[in-house]
This record gives structure tokens, sequence and C-alpha cells, in this order.
């Protein structure tokens, strides 16, 4: 039994509670259904980065290959890197359901850098394609935050939903269940002293 007393205001006040907590597991069962589709788009998103991350991957290790049979290991150390000091990404910042998601994009392109001394096309196709793998790595890697953000949160409300649909609304249920029960006897003793009394 319940330690609340069994009071009409108590019964009242714990279908009004109820109610609210049946909103708060609308709400939080709708919620994940959206986390869950936008984790679903996230996962796509992330895997077509991770395709293209993989096939860039490829283009610069062939472009590597080129480049150092074209000036050799020492040749290719001395050869000027990109320029990459302008060249931050930009930054899209925005929220679903209170959780912060971010696409990271380089807009500003890296610099050429120095000229070389024995300028190639190997060397200089090794550098962009380099350079292009940065620029995917930076989506990717905002793709992959999103989605850990959104997992974390997915995860936070199918609990808050399960407590509410498994422990809280039972147990308010129960109680008062049990109010009115109680409620029902305190009547029926009443209506019986009622009786009794105009009877003697």
């Amino acid at each position: 039994m319940s330690d609340v007393t069994p009071t009409r205001s108590a019964a009242i006040a714990l279908a009004e509670e109820r109610r609210a907590m049946h909103d708060s597991y609308v709400f939080l069962d709708e919620k994940c259904l959206l986390l869950a589709q936008a984790m679903m788009k996230e996962l796509r998103e992330r895997d077509r980065l991770a395709s293209e991350w993989r096939t860039a991957l490829a283009e610069a290790t062939a472009a590597l290959h080129g480049a150092l049979a074209r000036h050799g290991l020492g040749g290719l150390q001395c050869y000027p890197a990109a320029d990459l000091a302008d060249a931050e990404p930009a930054l899209r910042r925005w929220q679903l359901m209170g959780v912060p998601l971010q696409d990271a994009r380089f807009e500003t392109p890296a610099a050429p850098g120095a000229e070389p001394v024995n300028p190639s096309p190997e060397a200089e196709s090794c550098r962009e394609r380099h350079v292009r793998l940065l620029g995917i790595a930076a989506r990717l890697a905002a793709s992959s935050g999103n989605l850990e953000r959104l997992h974390a949160e997915y995860r936070r409300s199918v609990r808050r939903v399960r407590a509410l649909q498994d422990v809280l609304l039972p147990e308010v249920d129960r109680t008062i269940y049990e109010i009115e029960a109680r409620l029902e006897e305190l009547d029926q003793d009443e209506a019986v002293w009622l009786r009794h009394r105009r009877g003697g």
C-alpha cells in the first residue's frame, strides 16, 4: 500500500501528475524517433564520406608513389608543402532536439606554398591530392562527431522513456488504484454507518 493519504485531492493531484508523465513519455518517444532518423541520415553521410576518403586516399597514395619515383625520398622531402596557414575549416552549427551538430568545410583553399626548385606534375599532383584528403577528413570528423552526439542523446532519451513506461507510470497507476479503492471502501463504510444511525 502506498504511503499517500487516500483523499480526493491526492487522487486528483496524482491524476494530473500521471497526465504530465504521459505527455513527457509521448514527447520523449517522438524524440527517440527523430533522433533515430537523424542518426540514420548521418550514418549514410558518414559512410559516403568514408568511401570518398578511401578513394581519395588511394589516389593520394598513387600520386605519392609517382612523386617518389620522380624525385626520390630526399627530393620529395625538400619539396615545398602546401601553405595551410589560412586554410581553416568553416564550421556551420545547428541543433536538433537540443543536440549540437556541425558541418566542417575548407572554404579557403590551401596556398601552393614556396616555389619548388625542381617542379614536377607528379609532385604537384601529390600535394593537391593530400590537401584534398584534409578537406574530406574535416567533413568526416564533423559527421562522426554528429553521430556520436546523436547516439548519446538517443540512449539517454531511451533510458528515460523506459523509466517512465516501466517504472514511474505503473507506480502512479498502482497508487491511484489503491487510493480509489480505499476511498470506495471509506464511502461504503460511511454509507453503512449512516444507514445504521438512521435505523437506530
